[in-house]
C-alpha cells in the first residue's frame, strides 16, 4: 500500500468512523512474491532473473486483508501497486545521494 493512501485512510477513518472494532486497511488486492519481485524489478529496470528456490516453504499462501469494512464506509486506495512503486523508486532516484551522507 502507497504511503499516501494510508495516511489519507488514517485521517478518513477519524472522521468517520467511531466503533470499538478494528478496521483493516488495506488496497483489497493480493499479489504473490513472485508477481512482486517481478513488478520491483521492472520498475528499477532490471535485466537479470529472478531464481526462486521452491524447495523452500512459502510461507503464508495469502496475504490478504479483508477491506469490506473499510470500502463499506466509502473509502479505496487510489494507488495501484505499480504507480506507488514507481513513485517511491523516482523518489530514492532524485535523492540518492542526499541518503548516503
Amino acid at each position: 500500500m502507497y504511503v499516501d493512501d494510508l495516511a489519507d485512510a488514517v485521517v478518513f477513518l477519524t472522521g468517520n468512523y467511531s466503533e470499538a472494532g478494528p478496521v483493516n486497511v488495506g488496497t483489497g488486492t493480493d499479489v504473490t512474491i513472485r508477481e512482486l519481485a517481478a513488478l520491483v524489478g521492472k520498475t528499477v529496470g532490471f535485466r537479470g532473473e529472478l531464481v526462486f528456490d521452491t524447495s523452500k516453504p512459502d510461507g503464508t499462501p495469502r496475504k490478504l486483508l479483508d477491506v469490506g469494512r473499510l470500502h463499506a464506509l466509502g473509502w479505496r486506495a487510489s494507488t495501484d501497486l505499480e504507480a506507488g512503486l514507481r513513485t517511491t523508486y523516482e523518489w530514492f532516484c532524485a535523492h540518492e545521494s542526499q541518503l548516503r551522507r
